[in-house]
This record gives structure tokens, C-alpha cells and sequence, in this order.
């Protein structure tokens, strides 16, 4: 990809939005077609997209304010300081200068294979955790440029992005299962069978509509969502170039972590998304397909040294 790093920077933030959008726009035909498909009217469409948004918002809020101490208990991460980590705690203090942000709490995983995660709803509140096998393995060069990746994710906010797409997700998966079971237990029989005139052959037609879209477009959202993944993952390389000027350190550091035999023990799948490499190994043949959170490595490389000239 040729350019500077801030065409990557604007092209990466283009693409997640034009993405986000498009869950939303998923959303509100799903809903307009089960709100016309059960009332016949399209009036009807408007409370069940916003008694979706609500469930899925509230649903949300519990590991938008604890879900990073959740993440970093179940990483096994120990907070460290100036006296326990000096190097580490140096280059995370630089990079949060580079990036203009408060500096973040620093967390070491006692873990051999090289990687690093960030979390927290904003930068007043958040942490960045690498393993001691990153530390271990990278020159300082590297590991400025795995901060500052991580850093990046603090600075453009991924983590409150990734959870209003997660709600308008989950939403989408609301919306669908219940319209689902409503049909199941007959809920499509009885609006059908009360419904008059014209208006009765257009609602059929709806209600078609609506069960091909309760089945479909949950698959469609999660697809979208692991994209906007992806787009953010670029975005924070080419945002961790602006910070450390040097994009051949992250790529150098890329290659260390994906050449790597070890094997991240406290990764699972529910936290691996949020590292800057897929640490569930068994997982990295599918990492070029549109169901990865990760783009491949070698891509991401590939994207980085275009930057070296």
C-alpha cells in the first residue's frame, strides 16, 4: 500500500466508518422489516430496533467500566513500575508523550511467547500489558514500536469503537432471535391471519423478507465487525509509525512475534482479539479470512515497509 502513514491513517478511519455504518444500516432493515412483518405497519419497526439497542446497550455497559480489570486478571497481569520494569516503563512514558496521552498503567505477563495487549474505555483509563517473552525477545527499537502500537489503540478510542459496533451487533442478534422464536411458537400465523386486504399479501411478503434476514444478517454483522477489526489493527500500525517515525521497528517486531514457537498460555478466545497478534496459534491458518480479528502478519508487514522509503 503505497503513501505515507497519514493516507494509511485517513484510509484505515474511512473504512471503519463506511463498516459501522453498514452494521447500521443491517440494522435498521432488519428492524424495519420484523416491525412490518409482525404489525403491518411501519411505524412498527421503530420500538423493536430501540428495545434491541437497549438490551444490547445495557448488556454492554458491565465490560465497558470492568471488563479491562476482568481482562488483565484472567491474563494473570502484574502491574509494574519505574523500580520493577525501568526499560518497559521508559519507552511506554515516551510513546505517551509521542501520542499526546495520559501515560497508562504497564502490566508484565509472566508468559515466554512475545506479545502485547492494550485495554480501558479511554486514555485516563488505560493499560498497556506485554508479556515478558516481548521484552525478552525485542531490542528497544521493536518494542517501541509494539507500545506504540498499543498505544495507538488508546489514543483513537478502539476499544469504545469496537464496543458500539458490538452493540449494534448484538443488537442485530436480539432482533433476529427473537423474531425467530416469535415465528417458532406461531407469532407469524396469528399477525397473518388477523391482518386485511392489500396491506395482508405486502406483510407476507415482509414476513419472508424478515426470516431470511433474522438468519442471515447476524452472520453478515459479525463478518462486518471482524473487518472493522481488522481496519483498526492497520490504523494502529500506521498510527504507531507517526509516534516512533521508524516503521521498520514494528515491522521487525511483527516478524519476531510471528516466526515465534511459543505458545501464549493465558490467551483464549475471548481475549485475543485484543493482542497485537493472534496468540491462539491453532487459530493462524484462518487468519486471512473475513471470520480473523487479526490481519495477516504478513500483510501488515508488507503495508509497513511500503512506509521505508
Amino acid at each position: 500500500m503505497a503513501g505515507t502513514f497519514y493516507d494509511q491513517i485517513s484510509a484505515n478511519r474511512r473504512n471503519s466508518l463506511f463498516l459501522a455504518l453498514a452494521v447500521i444500516l443491517l440494522l435498521a432493515v432488519l428492524g424495519f422489516a420484523i416491525g412490518y412483518a409482525i404489525s403491518g405497519r411501519a411505524a412498527g419497526a421503530v420500538g423493536a430496533v430501540v428495545i434491541a439497542v437497549i438490551i444490547g446497550s445495557v448488556a454492554a455497559l458491565g465490560s465497558y467500566f470492568g471488563g479491562d480489570k476482568l481482562v488483565l486478571t484472567v491474563s494473570d497481569a502484574k502491574e509494574v513500575d519505574p523500580t520493577s520494569a525501568p526499560q518497559l516503563m521508559n519507552v511506554v512514558q515516551e510513546l505517551a508523550i509521542a501520542a499526546n496521552i495520559p501515560m497508562p498503567k504497564v502490566y508484565l505477563i509472566d508468559d515466554t511467547a512475545p506479545n502485547a495487549f492494550a485495554t480501558g474505555r479511554d486514555p485516563k483509563h488505560a493499560s498497556v500489558a506485554i508479556t515478558s517473552g516481548l521484552l525478552q525477545k525485542l531490542d528497544r527499537e521493536e518494542l517501541q514500536g509494539v507500545i506504540g502500537h498499543e498505544l495507538s489503540h488508546v489514543r483513537n478510542f478502539d476499544i469504545r469503537f469496537a464496543l458500539i459496533v458490538g452493540v449494534l451487533v448484538g443488537s442485530i442478534a436480539l432482533l433476529s432471535d427473537f423474531f425467530l422464536r416469535f415465528t417458532f411458537w406461531g407469532g407469524g400465523r396469528r399477525s397473518s391471519s388477523d391482518s386485511k386486504g392489500g396491506a395482508n399479501a405486502l406483510q407476507a411478503v415482509m414476513f419472508v423478507v424478515a426470516i431470511v434476514l433474522a438468519i442471515l444478517a447476524p452472520i453478515a454483522a459479525r463478518a462486518v465487525q471482524l473487518a472493522v477489526s481488522r481496519q483498526r489493527e492497520y490504523l494502529a500500525d500506521a498510527s504507531a509509525v507517526e509516534f516512533t517515525r521508524y516503521p521498520q521497528g514494528l515491522a521487525n517486531a511483527l516478524r519476531k512475534i510471528d516466526d515465534d514457537p511459543d505458545v501464549l498460555k493465558r490467551a483464549n478466545r475471548g481475549t485475543a482479539h485484543l493482542y497485537i497478534a493472534n496468540p491462539v496459534k491453532k487459530f493462524k491458518a484462518r487468519a486471512s479470512s473475513m471470520w480473523a480479528s487479526h490481519p495477516p502478519i504478513k500483510k501488515r508487514i508488507r503495508r509497513l515497509e511500503a512506509l521505508i522509503e
